[in-house]
């Protein structure tokens, strides 16, 4: 809050007529900048949504999200995700979106979007016209999505209609290139056919237009505000900022952004702020109010709760081993090596990467959680598993039971499902629950494994594995 207010403050001083519109990239699940201990409740994400089949819980947990990050200041939300997930070896979208049924995925959506909106946070709906058709990470390199007009209009522009006809205020581009559409392969963000002929003419949108973050390797260094976005997005370097100032003034100057064309995108800009940036005496009197902050929390954190546990999946249990016994238990849990998927997530908790940014030999803290959570039912070995590794002969020899988590272990992290293989020759008779922490279609083909099988689609639910609660989600997403 002290930063909201302190950047309105600044921005008064400029000479500005009009509050910030301050944004935070706070889908829930795992991009959840605003959910830490001091800060923001912990929500289940899409999948995990979908997962429970519920739109009004979605909109709910939408909701009192908005409104903990408007009580600080907070009043633009990159939310929700309308990715149609065609694609499970996609690195990116992962469990962003909330499912691959485009009607689905639709209601959900809007109902997320007006729980937002109801909270006084603007929504921003992407990633358009759709990354969910790719396998390649847009934040390394350009994806190439081979759908015709056709084809988008059936699947990937479904939800982004739905939000359209509701009034979604913002919606972001995504950097992907549709050469059958648009004839080359220009990003989407920077297409002209995508932003103004699409999205604009045939779809009739009104609304914001903002782009992703230009610093993703797709695009980098190669925008414009001549492209057709009211906003464009450029998040870490401060050289890169001033220089798109600097590209924007030079464009009017020599003619070829029209400052006509600039005044009416401000005037669209002009319009979001006045629905949503508040008041300056508002802003710049903001406090706190403890009590009320205490009790949203207190009531977020009892839904949070709620949903996480509904959400959690159970596959099959084939040898009824659900729940794990804790009497005289020595657990043996596997997580695996974290691998980085891009730069652009950042490691707030410092424990992937050092100093310099390089990758750890290490599991991720979500892991390190698990593992401390189920050090309070039994006694644990921590085992984190890598590529290529052996498993002792004597390892399994005195333990009683085995949870073997696996995250992503589909197409690039299949070495995971190759070193539960090695596993399940060691494991003789003792009981076994594997968990899939994110992306589950790595435990889609498992129906041959002995033991219980469960997806969590984020962080994991050692409540059920214990028998404290029981999982009652259903998986939103299939293996095509």
């Amino acid at each position: 809050m002290a930063l909201c207010r302190s950047c309105s403050i600044l921005l008064r001083n400029a000479g500005h007529e009009k509050l910030l519109i301050i944004g935070i990239n706070q889908e829930n699940g795992l991009v959840a900048v605003f959910s830490t201990a001091e800060c923001g409740t912990q929500f289940p994400g899409a999948m995990a949504m979908a997962a429970l089949g519920s739109v009004e819980l979605a909109k709910r947990v939408a909701n009192g999200s908005a409104l903990e990050m408007r009580m600080a200041g907070i009043n633009w939300d990159y939310s929700p995700d309308a990715d149609v997930n065609l694609d499970p070896r996609n690195p990116v979208i992962g469990v962003h979106p909330f499912e691959d049924v485009t009607h689905n995925i639709a209601d959900f959506v809007c109902a997320v979007s007006e729980g937002l909106t109801e909270a006084n946070v603007a929504p921003s709906a992407k990633h358009f016209p759709s990354n969910g058709n790719t396998h390649v990470n847009s934040h390394l390199s350009l994806p190439r999505i081979m759908a015709s007009k056709e084809d988008l209009a059936a699947v990937e522009l479904v939800p982004f209609k739905a939000l359209v006809e509701k009034g979604v205020l913002t919606i972001m581009t995504g950097h992907m290139a549709l050469p059958v559409y648009t004839g080359d392969n220009t990003p989407c963000s920077l297409s002209w056919k995508i932003t103004t002929d699409l999205l604009r003419e045939e779809m009739q949108y009104e609304g914001v237009i903002v782009t992703d973050c230009l610093e993703m390797e797709a695009v980098v260094e190669k925008y414009s505000l001549e492209d057709g976005a009211d906003i464009i997005m450029i998040c870490h370097r401060m050289d890169r900022q001033q220089g798109a100032l600097e590209k924007t003034y030079a464009a009017i100057s020599d003619g070829s952004l029209l400052l006509s064309t600039l005044m009416e995108r401000g005037k669209r800009i002009q319009a979001l702020k006045s629905k949503f940036a508040g008041t300056w005496d508002k802003v710049l009197s903001l406090t706190v109010d403890t009590e009320q902050w205490d009790a949203l929390k207190r009531s977020n954190t009892s839904l949070a709760q709620m949903a996480y546990t509904a959400s959690t999946t159970v596959l099959h249990d084939s040898k009824t081993v659900l729940p794990l016994s804790t009497a005289a238990a020595l657990i043996l849990l596997f997580t695996p090596r974290m691998e980085s998927i891009n730069l652009a997530v950042d490691d707030v908790d410092g424990i992937l990467r050092n100093s310099k940014g390089w990758l750890r030999n290490t599991t991720g803290p979500s892991f390190y959680a698990f593992a401390a959570a189920v050090s309070q039912q039994a006694v644990v070995q921590h085992v984190i598993y890598g590529p290529g590794e052996e498993i002792a002969d004597d390892l399994l020899r005195p333990v009683t039971s085995v949870i073997f988590a696996t995250c992503n272990g589909f197409d690039k992290g299949a070495w995971q499902l190759e070193y539960l293989r090695s596993l399940l020759n060691k494991l003789e008779d003792k009981p076994l629950v594997i968990v899939s922490t994110c992306a589950p279609y790595d435990i889609l083909n498992l129906d041959d494994v002995p033991g219980a099988v469960f997806s969590t689609m984020e962080f994991i639910a050692v409540r059920v594995i214990f028998g404290e609660v029981q999982g009652g989600g259903k998986l939103p997403v299939q293996l095509l």
